[in-house]
């Protein structure tokens, strides 16, 4: 079994920025891709960003260049550096993992939450 561990949420103001991390631990032989989705009040979850085994990454439209992931294979963590928030990127964000297997493994989730 796999758990990922997240970390980092909180409240914060329109232009401030926040560091959420993700640590896997378990019976993790292999990992291909990390990233994170958001789910807002109402709406459906969706991919925020996401790195693969060989580093190359993705981002959803709304959030380039002002989101980096990143990620450390030594402690099969990931991070989000979320940089020039905006009360749009108000929700709860969960962590993912698809391990080699191609099994995919989610977080419980954490509370970002950007004041005007």
């Amino acid at each position: 079994q796999v758990q990922l561990l997240e970390s980092g949420g909180g409240l914060v103001q329109a232009g401030g920025s926040l560091r959420l991390s993700c640590a896997a631990s378990g019976n993790i032989f292999s990992i291909n891709n990390m990233g994170w989705y958001r789910q807002a009040p109402g709406k459906q979850r969706e991919l925020v960003a996401v790195i693969r085994r060989g580093g190359s990454t993705n981002y959803a439209d709304s959030v380039k260049g002002r989101f980096t992931i990143s990620r450390d294979y030594a402690k099969n963590t990931v991070y989000l550096q979320m940089n020039s928030l905006k009360p749009e990127d108000t929700a709860v964000y969960y962590c993912t993992l698809v391990a080699g297997n191609l099994r995919d493994y989610w977080g419980q989730g954490t509370q970002v939450t950007v004041s005007s």
